[in-house]
């Protein structure tokens, strides 16, 4: 877990002034919670990569030594940040939210208040 003095470097370094911002008055939600889920994601579907690499071993033939290895960790983290941009908010809004429950908003709720705009008038 974060400590606070982290969360306020982290929110200084995105223009806030006050180590404790408001709900309402951050700009910088979007951009705080996109850089969160991209570090969430990626440094999830990286280890996950790595440990699925790790379970097979080098082939007998067509092994391409020691560039292929390194080419093989760059495609890695390539699909690592595709995995992110599909589906890593998944799992990190609720990480998000609960890291930083001063920038989470409150999600609307479906319910009757919806059906109000489905009238004829």
């Amino acid at each position: 877990m974060t400590s606070i003095s982290s969360k306020a470097a982290i929110a200084q370094k995105l223009g806030e002034t006050s180590p404790n911002p408001s709900l309402k008055g951050s700009g910088n939600n979007g951009e705080l919670r996109e850089k969160f889920t991209q570090f969430v994601g990626e440094a999830f579907f990286g280890q996950m990569m790595k440990a699925m690499r790790s379970t097979v071993g080098k082939p007998a033939y067509f092994h391409g030594g020691r560039a292929e290895e390194v080419f093989q960790g760059q495609l890695d983290q390539t699909m690592a940040e595709q995995f992110t941009k599909q589906s890593a908010s998944k799992f990190s809004e609720p990480l998000f939210e609960h890291q930083f429950p001063q920038y989470a908003q409150a999600k609307p709720v479906s319910g009757l208040n919806e059906l109000t705009q489905l009238r004829r008038q």
